[in-house]
């Protein structure tokens, strides 16, 4: 084993502390399910062949949708959700059918992740204040302007205290590269509400064994229900979106292996097989664990697998140190996370060039922000499909006077029924006293719709006065 991949995994093991139990709370759950989350995740999905670098575990991407499934269902329905996400994760792979995931539009994608974001800020203010949080995300945002009064300032305090510490400290980068900005944050609250003794909600233990709970028989009957069937489909589809994008994202910061994305898949299937038979959350592949793995120094996957062990040791042996960890800590933690989930640098981008891509991105956003995070998704894609359909049936109409012989019109570029009225607009205005010469060689594309407004045109001319010339396909 190298020193390189040692240090490594005790620094992704920092690192995924935290955000393991932050994960598991915010989406209500014992603190222990994420961990065994991040256990599998190293043990199982790190061993695996697919992405050498890339770190799964539980990821604040899924806690909203997490969440909703287990108000709706029940935290003993949560197994078999995720056991039958990852079978279908294996289906996908071994179908290889992860290199699709590639052909999502990077607007809805985007849209997705900035839509979690403000759902899970908006959710983990109020866990900052402990207090509860109104149902759906309108009311979490509609309500924040009342939680002033609402929250205990002191659980505030602490939560703005850990925000603080986690925009502050990686400026120090030596700092950073030695203990995490997580941890420190989570750690530096835990001392000061322990030492001044301040009556803050802290994280309640069950144990890793009580913690787990397989699905029994008469949950995975529940598999038959169409509500059911949709929330695993939706856990698997932004499962493998999320990794598969953070397997791109990996692969921009190392000089190393490119990853499989078919076996990535099959990898990230295999370990939310396992959480789910063990009652577990979600895994994904999550770019912070994966970054601060490679900035490590990692080498090879050994200290993504260690990090699991570590994960393991941690939560078998010292358990008890997580029940001196305030709740309003961990809620900062998720804040400062979903902040990050909102792309304010790319919409920038994409509004100097592509603005029409910056509407997508917004609609799926408020799409998830109103509704769910899958109906979002569903809108953010049917509108990127429109868009490029928009985008590409460009045609244009071109007439040139060829003076006693009458006029040549040329229609050129892809002739779509979303394009039509402005086809028919132009043709419609030639003078009917002139002989007319339509040719429709240059267009690349007619479908069945302009093909037939076509022939009405013609044929409600003077026949003498037309002739076409075509090459269409």
């Amino acid at each position: 084993m190298r020193k390189a991949d040692l240090f490594a995994s005790l620094v992704v093991f920092l690192v995924a502390l935290p955000l393991c139990v932050g994960v598991a709370i915010a989406s209500g759950v014992p603190a222990e399910l994420g961990l065994v989350t991040g256990i599998v995740g190293g043990l199982v999905a790190g061993v695996l062949p697919g992405s050498s670098l890339q770190v799964s575990g539980p990821a604040a991407g899924l806690t909203v949708l997490v969440y909703e499934a287990v108000r709706t269902y029940g935290v003993e329905a949560l197994g078999v959700l995720v056991l039958g996400a990852g079978l279908v994760q294996l289906g996908l792979g071994l179908l290889r059918l992860g290199r699709w995931f590639r052909a999502v539009s990077v607007a809805v994608v985007q849209g997705m992740l900035a839509g979690i974001g403000l759902v899970l800020i908006a959710g983990q203010v109020y866990a900052m204040g402990d207090t509860a949080a109104p149902s759906g995300g309108l009311g979490k945002i509609a309500g924040i302007v009342s939680l002033a009064g609402a929250a205990d300032p002191v659980a505030l305090a602490v939560g703005g205290g850990t925000v603080a510490v986690l925009l502050l400290w990686p400026r120090w980068r030596r700092g950073a590269r030695v203990v995490p900005a997580p941890l420190l944050a989570v750690a530096l609250a835990s001392a000061v509400t322990g030492a001044f003794g301040l009556p803050v909600r802290r994280v309640e233990i069950q144990g890793l064994f009580d913690a787990v709970r397989p699905p029994a028989a008469a949950d995975l009957g529940r598999l038959t229900e169409v509500g059911v069937l949709g929330t695993v489909l939706a856990f698997a589809l932004i499962a493998s979106a999320e990794s598969l994008f953070s397997a791109a994202a990996v692969d921009r910061l190392h000089q190393g292996p490119r990853t499989d994305y078919d076996r990535e898949l099959i990898a990230q299937g295999a370990g939310n097989t396992v959480c789910g038979i063990l009652g577990a959350l979600p895994m994904t592949a999550v770019i912070v664990r994966s970054a601060a793995n490679v900035h490590a120094g990692a080498q090879t996957k050994a200290s993504r697998v260690l990090h699991g062990v570590w994960l393991l040791l941690f939560t078998a042996v010292v358990p008890a140190v997580l029940g001196l960890i305030p709740v309003a800590a961990l809620a900062g933690l998720l804040v400062h996370a979903g902040c990050k989930l909102v792309p304010v640098r790319e919409v920038r981008k994409l509004w100097r060039g592509h603005r029409g891509e910056v509407a997508v991105l917004a609609v799926t956003a408020v799409a998830i922000v109103v509704g769910n995070l899958f109906e979002g998704v569903l809108v953010g894609l049917a509108l990127a499909v429109a868009k490029t359909a928009w985008d590409i049936s460009h045609v244009h109409v071109e007439t040139e006077d060829v003076g006693a012989a009458g006029m040549v019109v040329r229609v050129v570029g892809n002739a779509t029924f979303l394009r039509l009225p402005k086809l028919l607009d132009a043709l419609e205005a030639l003078p009917r006293d002139r002989v007319v010469r339509l040719e429709l060689g240059g267009l690349r594309h007619v479908d069945h719709a302009c093909a037939a407004a076509l022939d009405a045109w013609a044929a409600g001319r003077d026949h003498e006065r037309i002739a076409t010339s075509s090459s269409t396909t």
